[in-house]
């Protein structure tokens, strides 16, 4: 932890937010001067994700609490937003530190373009000394290209920028083997695996009530970040610094596995499936065991409207979902495809059909 260099930190809404809404400003300078602090020498880079762009724009825009309805968030995040950033803009204006604002969306991951571009700019404002702050798009986020809190951006970030360690900072100071406002329970000092925490039941809702997120996406989100080769620190806002200066605070995930490819890792966590596909038990055992391309020949049945590049379930004969992937093909040209060999296809339908539906390379097996 104290070795790390490019570290990315998450804060949640309840974490710079009063209870009615509205920025705090005394919590948000507490956690600019903390970071401030961590990158003054030069050696250590932070980039920042930041929640709080909705409930800071609850105040202004008269509302009393977070609205259900999507377009009321989204005009609250558009007001929030920029409060937020010139909050911190001017909180870290007192180091002579810049902010550059990076607002993505789920569709920034997935599009490879987007994907190449999010990430130049953000080792671009590295490199020039600037500390990015990352949020979500929530202003043209749909339901359909949201990625549902900020804890699972957050990992998917610290993937992309090639981050050392991920912080989590809530409202609680780690993972507790039971509810940590009751006696008896006690703080999970380490986490090496999903095996560690299996008999842990971790509540979902935030004390503040502001933000979307709750134990439940973080401890999702620290399984990502350490299966993609990152450790993850879980710990309070209050107890930044210690994390930080990697001292003992909070909960610690080990890494269990190592980096793969950031197009996979949104495929496995942050992309919608258009459509499935049902895969016979040969082509079921091709795919999850073999680590084989899906070909024609083993598809059942198809469902849903996607275009060729579009993610898809592929799903056993029982309708359980065992990978994900990019598809090769149209939702309409798969039926006339359907349990054919590609040599067969190939002949009646031209050479362009001699090709795997999914291709191993673009596929990701879902454990579990």
């Amino acid at each position: 932890m104290a070795e790390a260099t490019r570290i990315v930190v998450k804060v949640g809404s309840s974490s710079l937010t009063t209870a009615q809404g509205g920025l705090d400003a005394d919590r948000v300078d507490a956690l600019v001067d903390v970071l401030a602090k961590v990158r003054s020498g030069g050696e250590k880079e932070i980039v920042l994700v930041s929640s709080g762009a909705i409930a800071a724009g609850l105040a202004p825009l008269g509302l009393r609490r977070r609205p259900k309805d999507l377009a009321r968030q989204q005009a609250a995040a558009s007001v929030g937003q920029g409060l937020l950033v010139a909050r911190y803009t001017a909180s870290l204006a007192r180091y002579g530190v810049r902010v550059g604002q990076v607002l993505l969306t789920s569709d920034d991951m997935a599009r490879r373009a987007h994907h190449r571009n999010a990430s130049r700019t953000l080792d671009q404002l590295l490199a020039m000394g600037a500390l990015p702050v990352v949020n979500e798009n929530d202003t043209v986020a749909t339901d359909e290209i949201r990625f549902g809190d900020n804890d699972r951006l957050a990992a998917l970030v610290a993937h992309l920028v090639n981050a050392d360690l991920l912080v989590l900072l809530s409202d609680v100071d780690g993972l507790y083997d039971g509810d940590p406002s009751k006696p008896g329970s006690a703080r999970i000092s380490e986490v090496r695996g999903p095996a560690d925490i299996a008999h842990v039941k971790i509540g979902s809702a935030g004390k503040a009530g502001v933000g979307t997120g709750g134990m439940v996406t973080k401890v999702e989100a620290a399984g990502i970040a350490a299966a993609a080769g990152i450790p993850v620190v879980l710990t309070s806002a209050v107890h930044a610094a210690d994390a930080l200066a990697g001292r003992d605070t909070g909960t610690y995930f080990h890494r269990t596995g190592r980096r793969s490819s950031d197009r996979l890792l949104w495929l496995q966590h942050a992309s919608t499936p258009q459509g499935a596909l049902t895969l016979d038990d040969g082509a079921v055992k091709a795919v999850v065991e073999g680590r084989k391309s899906l070909l024609p020949a083993g598809i059942e049945a198809v469902e849903g409207e996607f275009g060729a590049g579009d993610p898809v379930e592929l799903r056993d004969t029982a309708g359980r979902a065992v990978a994900r992937g990019l598809v090769n093909f149209d939702a309409k040209e798969i039926p006339q495809l359907i349990g054919r060999s590609t040599r067969e296809l190939a002949r009646e339908l031209g050479p362009a059909y001699e090709r795997e539906v999914v291709h191993r390379d673009d596929l990701v097996l879902l454990h579990g």
